[in-house]
Formats: C-alpha cells, sequence, structure tokens
C-alpha cells in the first residue's frame, strides 16, 4: 500500500548499517523537519554522529525537504557534510528522481527516510524506493504539517497492528 512504508523506527539513530546492508540500501533520502533536527532547529550530537558512521561505511546520504528556508537546510547539510535540496515538492516524483540521479544509484537501492506519511512515505513509495517511517522528534509542528497529524496517527497504528500480525 502506497500509504505503508517499508520499515518504521522510533528515530533516525535506530537505522543501523546492518539493517541497511540486510535491505541492500546503499543512499538514504533525509528529511529535515521533525527527523533531523526539531522544531527550534536543534540536532542532536547523536543524530550527527550516525550519520558520519553510515558515510564512514560507505552509505549515501542526501537530504531532501519541502522547506523554502533554504539556509535552514544548508546549515543542517553543511553540519552533517552531505548535499541537499530544497523545495523538493514531496510527494511528486520530480525531487526523489533528481537525488536518485545525483546519488547514481537504483531506486531499490535508496532508502527514504522521514516523518510524514504524506510527503515522504507516498513520494519514496511511488519512485519505488524503500521507505522508512521515523516518530517526529517534536511535538510541536509547523501549522502545514500539524493537521495532518491526527489522520497519520491513524494509519500509522493501522501499519504497526498489520506488522505485528506478520
Amino acid at each position: 500500500m502506497i500509504l505503508y512504508p517499508n520499515q518504521y523506527f522510533e528515530k533516525v539513530e535506530q537505522i543501523t548499517i546492518s539493517f541497511l546492508r540486510e535491505n541492500k540500501i546503499k543512499a538514504l533520502i533525509l528529511d529535515v523537519d521533525n527527523t533531523l533536527i526539531d522544531y527550534n532547529r536543534t540536532m542532536k550530537e547523536s543524530v550527527i554522529y550516525w550519520a558520519k558512521d553510515l558515510k564512514k561505511q560507505g552509505v549515501k546520504l542526501y537530504i531532501l525537504s519541502n522547506t523554502n528556508h533554504k539556509e535552514k537546510v544548508e546549515e543542517v547539510a553543511n553540519k552533517l557534510e552531505i548535499n541537499y535540496r530544497n523545495l523538493a515538492q514531496k510527494p511528486f516524483k520530480s525531487g526523489f528522481l533528481k537525488v536518485q540521479q545525483e546519488l547514481q544509484e537504483e531506486p531499490e537501492n535508496i532508502g527514504v527516510v522521514g516523518d510524514q506519511i504524506f510527503t515522504d512515505i507516498i513520494g519514496g513509495n511511488r519512485c519505488k524506493m524503500y521507505t522508512i517511517l521515523v516518530d517526529p522528534i517534536d511535538k510541536k509542528d509547523f501549522w502545514y504539517t500539524a493537521w495532518k497529524r491526527p489522520l497519520e496517527n491513524k494509519i500509522k497504528e493501522k501499519y504497526k497492528k498489520k506488522t505485528k500480525e506478520k
């Protein structure tokens, strides 16, 4: 189902190199807001360490964000020493496909990591990439995200129930 991720984790730091290798994922496309940073633009040291560790092990990382605040995305990308693209218009395919081309990987070898079903997960699924849903870092959301959370939470609960049954 296009609304369901391939995998769910509470936070990005739980995505391990062994998990990525097991699923043949060579690159990750990362969301920024509430995935890597909180509402106040704070990034935990554990996220920086996680990203550096994955890069050392050969995993390519790339930020794809819908935000129009280029400086915010650029700051996060600089901290992690990775490339980025903002104004992505997720869930449309174009941003994902441009990043795929830059990463030079097949879609099945790219993981899309984000906290939103209606942008990150649907967009990644439409591009036949491996989608990974994480919980939002912060309870506080921007207005354009907050109204979707109750529906996303219902979908997430159905997904969790379905995966438990397997």
